[in-house]
């Protein structure tokens, strides 16, 4: 996407795959595992051209090794279940109660199909961030009452969006105290940011941080873009950077742009370290305007929201793939299901994939349906996707 598509997108924010494996071996025959089970226990048995064991009807041995899952075992059952079935029949971890049984014999069946109600967590959620549905404001006849409806959900998703950012600052300050980019403004001052009419204070902002943009930031803000199109890359990310310096123009759409320049090597050294950083410093300057404009009521958003949504949108690419950062399941599905519900249509279709694939989440394909449609929706469709129209898949 060319930085040119990267502001579009932002101002209309601001206006309203996994690879597969190897494939099998054409030499060899279909396998299958065969399962006997009842509700509390399920054991392995063997049919009698299995090698080396003529104990052919009888269950796998108690103390005997599992054998791990067979890739042509996926051809003909249900991933979520196939996989989940071995890992339960296999797992223990060791410890016994008085009579000799292993824990796992007394675990509920929810917990040995794999179906914990306990998610995964991680350390850039917080565990109280707040639970939305996404449900309540289905697609229909659009009346007085849904669209305000639509407009307060919109700012549950927007102070989401802070807290997600406030949280991430917060870990990237612990993870290296001697970074070089830190947000110049702090969110316990927030509230002397208002001059009591509701409004907010860019006089005070300016003297705090300074990450309100001005026309002449906007005006080299273009000279970058235009070189970066021209093939000067280097000078184009030089300007970037003095643009994105927290003790200078701390301008979070430059840092957003310098972040990627850092990430993807545009006329420098990449560094993905560095690029997190900056990234983190774009959210946490945009969510500090944001948290301001919730506070005077702005229905629409701030003056920062496209630059808040675009820093959460390619933080959570960086929790996905591991760019200059763990990978986190978890926090990658949070923040592209927060960008989603913000308009960011590519954060739709990452969002889709995650509930369908499981990434950071439990499959649910409703829901992955829903988050394929609202992209599509918006104009941005995906071929092959004729599936997530099926009647089943409506809005309840």
């Amino acid at each position: 996407m060319g930085l040119r598509d990267l502001l579009k997108k932002k101002e209309r924010l601001g206006e309203g795959d996994a690879a597969y494996s190897e494939t099998l071996n054409k030499l060899a025959g279909p396998e299958f595992t065969f399962i006997r089970s009842d509700t509390n226990t399920h054991e392995i048995i063997y049919p009698p051209s299995h090698p080396r064991n003529d104990r052919y009807l009888s269950a796998r041995e108690p103390g005997s090794t599992p054998s791990k899952s067979r890739r042509s075992l996926d051809v003909f059952r249900p991933r979520s279940r196939g996989n989940s079935l071995l890992s339960a029949s296999g797992d223990s971890d060791g410890d016994t109660n008085g009579g000799g049984a292993t824990k796992k014999d007394h675990r509920r069946l929810s917990h040995r199909l794999g179906l914990s109600r306990h998610p995964k967590t991680s350390e850039y959620v917080p565990e109280d961030l707040p639970q939305i549905n996404v449900t309540s404001t289905a697609d229909g006849p659009t009346t007085t009452e849904t669209k305000e409806a639509r407009e307060a959900q919109e700012q549950q998703w927007e102070k989401r969006a802070t807290i997600l950012a406030t949280t991430n600052e917060e870990r990237q300050r612990s993870r290296s105290r001697s970074a070089s980019v830190t947000p110049s403004i702090s969110y316990t001052n927030l509230s002397g940011l208002n001059n009591g009419n509701g409004d907010i204070d860019t006089s005070s902002l300016k003297a705090l941080g300074g990450v309100v943009s001005s026309k002449e930031i906007d005006q080299d803000i273009q000279e970058a873009i235009r070189l970066h199109e021209e093939g000067d890359l280097e000078r184009s990310t030089q300007l970037f950077g003095r643009l994105a310096d927290p003790y200078g123009a701390n301008n979070p759409l430059s840092q957003v742009l310098y972040g990627l320049a850092l990430r993807h090597g545009w006329g420098c050294e990449p560094d993905v370290e560095r690029a997190v950083t900056y990234l983190s410093a774009a959210a946490s300057n945009a969510a500090s305007v944001e948290t301001l404009a919730l506070k005077a009521g702005v229905k629409k958003g701030g003056a920062a929201k496209g630059e808040l949504v675009l820093a959460i949108f390619e933080l959570a690419n960086c929790f996905r793939h591991g760019w200059g950062i763990a990978k986190d399941p978890v926090a990658a599905k949070q923040y592209y299901e927060t960008a989603a519900n913000l308009g960011d249509t590519d954060a739709m279709n990452e969002a889709a994939w995650c509930y369908l694939e499981g990434f950071g989440c439990k499959k649910d394909k409703f829901q992955a349906a829903r988050y394929y449609r609202l992209a599509e929706t918006n104009g941005s469709k995906t071929l092959g996707n004729t599936w997530i129209w099926k009647e089943k898949y409506n809005p309840k």
